[in-house]
């Protein structure tokens, strides 16, 4: 396996026929799946589908975002020949089936119908039993998903890397706003403040509502293998929802964002936080906020594909055999 096949393989997120296993086709050529994975609507005996949402009509800066589930796909194409490092041999690519299911489709020009279209895709998804990995896209798409979680498992627990709270005050129904998801999901009780923390926040807000939160500093002085048992004892066993806005690193390892704030969490935190968190309950995931015209290097979105990469690991940790 692996230089050999590399000869042979292309095109394998429409060709392959296993469910499982590393891809060797070329990183600069093919069809750019996420991790080489088939695209497929078939979710019958999946364990996992990646979708992407390409939607920014709600940021209050910089636009972009609608570009990120392409770029986070492209730039995962340099990942699949080896399992994910740092998880003591576990393989999820091998181990379990992971689909590339597409985009939400939607109009672009409605903006009011999209939270609903949202939601319904989500749910459509995980009522088929497979869990869901999002790519963003702003970060108003975690609120229509939540909805959905929340429908199947109750109040969820969150975990939300972020340079931002995203608390402010919002209570006109008919907003889409990035920066009120957060305060709209506890309001609405979708969220459990008291299992759920915020990371890497580094702007000010001047009610959290209940919402726990570390900020930047805090993960710079005392360590990430602190932080990571905080979050762990704050969520428990509780089914538990990851969102990563990629602005929760600093703008030195990912320019590529709307909205970034300096001071924030270097990369390297990140993969040890996402690493030391594993074992609570995950149902589901998502990475936003990744606007790739900002970059011309391409390293935010290579952030995101290694983050969203963690994310399959953390939810399918509990599943694999032991």
């Amino acid at each position: 396996m692996g230089l050999d096949d590399a000869k042979t393989q292309v095109d394998v997120a429409f060709s392959r026929r296993e469910r499982r296993g590393l891809a060797y086709e070329n990183a600069f050529g093919g069809a750019t799946s996420f991790m080489r994975r088939t695209y497929t609507k078939d979710l019958t005996g999946f364990d996992l589908a990646v979708t992407g949402v390409p939607f920014d009509q709600a940021v209050t800066n910089r636009p972009g975002a609608r570009f990120g589930p392409r770029a986070i796909r492209e730039a995962s194409a340099l990942q699949p020949f080896d399992p994910p490092y740092g998880w003591d041999g576990f393989d999820p690519l091998s181990e379990f089936s992971i689909i590339d299911y597409g985009d939400l489709a939607f109009d672009y020009a409605h903006t009011p119908s999209f939270p609903g279209l949202l939601q319904a895709h989500i749910a459509g998804i995980i009522e088929k039993g497979p869990g869901t990995i999002t790519f963003g896209g702003d970060h108003f798409i975690t609120l229509p998903i939540l909805r959905a979680y929340a429908e199947k498992f109750g109040p969820l627990s969150v975990v939300q890397f972020d340079a931002h709270s995203d608390l402010w005050p919002d209570d006109d129904p008919d907003r889409i706003d990035h920066g009120t998801f957060m305060y709209k999901a506890v309001k609405a009780g979708i969220v459990d403040v008291t299992r759920s923390v915020q990371v890497g926040i580094r702007t000010e807000c001047d009610d959290y509502l209940g919402m726990p939160y570390i900020d930047a500093r805090s993960v710079h002085e005392r360590g990430s293998a602190y932080v990571a048992d905080q979050i762990k004892e704050r969520v428990g066993a509780h089914p538990t929802y990851v969102t990563f806005d990629i602005d929760a690193l600093d703008p030195a390892f990912a320019p590529g964002t709307g909205t970034p704030v300096w001071g924030g969490l270097a990369s390297w935190q990140a993969a040890a936080l996402l690493r030391d968190i594993a074992g609570i309950h995950v149902v589901g995931a998502d990475v936003v906020e990744v606007a790739p015209a900002y970059d011309t290097t391409g390293v935010t979105a290579i952030a995101a594909a290694h983050i969203a990469m963690e994310l399959c690991c953390l939810a399918l940790w509990n599943k694999r055999e032991k």
